[in-house]
């Protein structure tokens, strides 16, 4: 079992080498035909409770279609490889430099279609470091563990045959028992804990002793934390036995309720480490603020106080996190940033626009009902414009195509913008329609998601927000 023996003998080497560390450079570079002056994006999860998007770094492939860029990293990162919305995941360890082989894609499909509905995957070749590089481990650790539950789901989850998982056990000894990179051996064990408490090859209060009591809490470790997301689902209202009985909602009355919470977390045996505590607070405010009595104004007031004044720099991080992913894209919230080029090619911003209330209306040339409501926008902007920003956001592939259209239309005089290669953008706003109108006020905040429809209702919501 030497593959196993290790495991805890390196969790405070890791948690030390994390604190002293500094970051390396790391250099990725390759080639991806087809791809000839698009952006690569490279990005990891900020946090993993909201998943917020966190960019590493971007680069412009040339036009031989070849890219290099140079991150640092101080930790090895779980990133994710995008152009335009096709994505692939890969590992990315500090000081490593990575040859990628990106396969032949049509970025430039002339099917005008939701960018949605067109993601696909990467097919991303590793050709340095190989072959015993952190992703090809993981990859086929991966491969035997998903065809062992492909084998044995039945017998596992209907008839609680728990040898077959001593059986996986010593499969993985006797195929990964030399490797001793940290991060997969804490990836390698978090999976192997999910399966565990999914199986119910243990009790939860010896799982909790096995891999959660008095163990670091490995934030950028996508297994560990896929395993707490399980592990601690509902946790305080329905699964512990101590805290489920407790009426939560009084307490955020009191004096400095996120102590009063955290004290009362502490009544639970598995919550002795502050840490793992208030990582628990933190999913549990997540989950209260959808919740029927819980008052959302409060549970953001304690995540505000614990973005400040928690000790544990993570636990800051998916606090402030929090507060914008449960307050993204509602009244108050505020609206996500954006840079594109307008019909000039010069550059516009969401920024730039303070001071006014903003309509951002989302659309394409070849959706008939974005045309149909453009025409409706005229008197709006004409009746507006001097209280109101007006900017038209075209998803269409190629800004020409937007920009033919527009100068054949004379009445469309208000700014247009055109989303090039910032699909972020899409994303930032949920753009899964056409067209999508949102309202924005002066300070940038959103006001009303998704506002009303030119034709319809649009103009008492623009009376509305220029009263406010």
């Amino acid at each position: 079992m030497r593959f196993f023996l290790k495991i805890w003998s390196l969790f405070l080497f890791c948690f030390f080498c994390a604190v002293i560390s500094s970051a390396q450079n790391t250099l990725i570079s390759g080639s991806a035909p087809g791809a000839e002056g698009k952006d690569l994006r490279i990005t990891t999860p900020d946090d993993r409770l909201t998943f917020t998007e966190k960019l590493l770094g971007q680069v412009e492939i040339d036009g031989m279609g070849n890219f290099s860029i140079s991150l640092k990293l101080e930790k090895t990162t779980d990133a994710t490889l995008s152009v335009h919305f096709h994505t692939a995941e890969i590992f990315l360890e500090p000081g490593i430099n990575y040859i990628l082989d990106i396969g032949v894609m049509d970025y430039d499909d002339v099917t005008e279609s939701d960018p949605f509905l067109q993601a696909q995957n990467l097919r991303v070749n590793i050709l340095k470091p190989f072959p015993c590089g952190l992703n090809e481990q993981i990859g086929r650790f991966d491969s035997i563990y998903n065809a062992f539950l492909l084998d044995n789901f039945n017998a596992l989850y209907r008839d609680r045959k728990k040898n077959r998982i001593d059986s996986l056990q010593a499969t993985l000894n006797r195929e990964f028992g030399d490797i001793d990179n940290p991060f997969f051996i804490h990836y390698s064990t978090y999976k192997l804990a999910s399966l565990e408490q999914a199986s119910l090859y243990y009790n939860a209060a010896q799982i909790a002793r096995k891999y959660l009591t008095d163990k670091p809490v490995l934030y950028d470790n996508p297994e560990y934390m896929d395993f707490f997301n399980n592990y601690f689902l509902k946790y305080i209202a329905v699964t512990s036995i101590p805290l489920h009985k407790i009426d939560f909602r009084p307490l955020f009355k009191k004096p400095e309720p996120e102590k009063v919470l955290m004290k009362t977390l502490a009544t639970d045996t598995i919550l002795q480490n502050d840490r793992l505590r208030e990582l628990v607070l933190l999913k549990g405010l997540m989950e209260w603020y959808s919740m029927a009595g819980f008052e959302p104004a409060e549970i953001l007031s304690v995540l505000k106080t614990l973005q400040q004044t928690s000790v544990y720099s993570e636990n800051k991080v998916i606090a402030a996190n929090l507060v914008k992913f449960l307050t993204r894209l509602k009244p108050g919230g505020e609206a996500p940033e954006f840079t594109l080029q307008d019909r000039d090619q010069k550059e516009i911003s969401l920024h730039s626009m303070r001071g006014k209330p903003v309509l951002l209306c989302f659309w394409t040339t070849w959706c008939d009902e974005c045309l149909i409501e453009m025409d409706f926008m005229i008197p709006l902007y004409e009746k507006y414009k001097d209280k109101l920003r007006f900017l038209s956001i075209s998803a269409d592939k190629y800004f020409s195509k937007m920009l033919l259209f527009i100068n054949m239309k004379k009445d469309y005089t208000w700014d247009f913008a055109h989303i090039g290669d910032r699909m972020e953008t899409l994303v930032d706003y949920d753009v899964r329609s056409y067209p999508l109108f949102v309202l924005i006020d002066s300070e940038g905040k959103i006001f009303r998601y998704p506002a009303g429809s030119p034709g319809r209702d649009l103009e008492a919501e623009i009376q509305q927000i220029i009263k406010e």
